[in-house]
């Protein structure tokens, strides 16, 4: 693999509104670094004009590498993609929206400079957000903090400048399920935070509403917490514990003789422990699906395409299946390893 100073990798999905002024910006930004750089924009599936922007900035910049998937797998998945493939030292991860600016690259990695293996971008203020997304944010990375036996940087995303080792052993980690802000903290190393006000979307909608914010929220509690299991096990001791005290009171009454029929305390209880049941089951279930989908093996993501300046190549399968093929692309595809 040949290897550059500095990659970029920018997952998108519907960008297209964004997708000139922010390869303007970063690149900009990358040669205010270093002249050895390159951007990998992995187009997620994009259903509007992203792909054929991602040629044609591909074929003007030689700098600039497209990845396109075969589908959509959702941004962690995309990330993930445009990390397998990128070949720098140094590995900066931010999406394409401008919310976070990347004229912040030159002061994050003058801070790496000083030894740090990780520097993460920690918000201080979230322009153009609702009320709304800030607090369930705030509550979610206490909440997962308080689950997680890994310490995640509290109102941090996946915005950071990752060396190259601590980029090779998140591509060494299998899970299907991801969660990278988690992931990167889990490796460990010198990780230092940056505070910064992220800014209002440039353009477009978000690609994370609330159904994507809840989901991505339940990967990162099963991944990095086996304390829902357990409060389903104590959950489940209560109620039985209280089904015991329901039961030794009618006793009690049968006994005195105080015996009134009524379908209330009836139907209450029934539908107590018939709640408490489904929701240990779902708890269980949550779990035993991530087991289901690590052992089937399937590759996490499928690359339908690599292109850069004078070097298009059409690329089908997963990045397993580019090994045998890496031999037969220009040099300028030789970087590709996994």
């Amino acid at each position: 693999m040949t290897r550059t100073e500095l990659s970029v990798v920018v997952p998108c999905f519907n960008e297209e509104a964004v997708l000139e002024e922010f390869s303007g910006r970063m690149s900009r930004a990358c040669a205010a670094v270093t002249r050895d750089y390159e951007i990998v924009f992995v187009d997620d599936g994009s259903s509007d004009r992203t792909w054929p922007m991602i040629e044609t900035l591909s074929q003007n910049d030689p700098r600039i590498v497209g990845v396109q998937l075969f589908r959509n797998h959702g941004h962690q998945l995309a990330a993930t993609a445009g990390l397998s493939i990128a070949a720098g030292n140094r590995v900066l991860l931010i999406d394409a929206d401008l919310q976070d600016p990347p004229e912040l690259l030159p002061l994050m990695a003058r801070l790496m400079d000083e030894g740090y293996d990780v520097v993460y971008g920690k918000r201080i203020a979230r322009a153009g957000e609702t009320t709304f997304k800030r607090l369930t944010a705030t509550v979610f990375y206490r909440l997962l903090n308080r689950l997680s036996s890994v310490a995640i940087p509290e109102d941090t995303g996946d915005f950071r400048l990752m060396s190259r080792p601590v980029v090779d052993i998140l591509n060494n980690m299998p899970e299907r399920h991801r969660f990278i802000r988690g992931m990167v903290s889990w490796i460990g190393g010198r990780q230092a935070a940056f505070p910064y006000a992220r800014d209002a979307r440039f353009a477009g909608e978000t690609k994370y509403p609330l159904r994507k914010m809840i989901s991505l929220a339940i990967d990162a509690l099963t991944s990095f917490s086996t304390k829902p299991l357990r409060a389903a096990v104590w959950l489940g001791l209560m109620s039985s514990l209280f089904a015991f005290a329901i039961l030794f009171y009618a006793v009690f009454q049968w006994s005195v003789g105080n015996v009134v029929p009524g379908w209330a305390s009836s139907v209450v209880a029934i539908s107590f422990f018939s709640g408490t049941q489904l929701f240990v089951m779902g708890v269980f279930g949550e779990y035993l699906g991530r087991v289901v989908q690590e052992v089937k093996g399937r590759p996490l993501f499928t690359i339908g395409r690599i292109c850069r300046k004078d070097a298009m190549a059409e690329t089908p399968g997963d990045i397993q299946s580019l090994r045998k093929a890496v031999t037969e692309y220009p040099r300028s595809e030789n970087r590709i390893s996994r």
